[in-house]
């Protein structure tokens, strides 16, 4: 995908600005996992969409076991990965040991 399609960013080209270190004269303004330990019990809400579909409750409530329905996507599309209700990636599914998994293949950059 390319950044008119999104804004996003392939991993591979996603570039991570280095730390500074004692030699490069930094003053204690580097963080670490350890500054961040307060955040980590900070529940956020993980959403990986594969489509969407529209449709009318009449038809909603017709849905059986074993039904199929048509998402707006196409197989081996990329999916949306959302935090928070924020889109901030995009990813393609993939099967680990017998459950579905996301693997991230692009980091999405908003300007905020």
């Amino acid at each position: 995908m390319s950044d008119e399609q999104g804004g996003g960013i392939p991993l591979d080209e996603l570039e991570v600005p280095a730390a500074p270190s004692e030699e490069d004269g930094a003053t204690g303004a580097t963080q670490g996992a350890g500054d961040l330990e307060a955040v980590f019990d900070v529940p956020v809400r993980i959403s990986a969409v594969l489509g969407s579909s529209k449709m009318h409750v009449s038809d909603l409530l017709k849905l059986a076991s074993g039904t199929v329905l048509e998402l707006d996507r196409k197989v081996g599309e990329a999916i949306d990965i959302y935090v928070n209700d924020r889109l901030v990636a995009r990813g393609e599914v993939v099967l680990v040991e017998d459950k579905l998994g996301v693997t991230m293949t692009e980091i999405i950059k908003t300007d905020r």
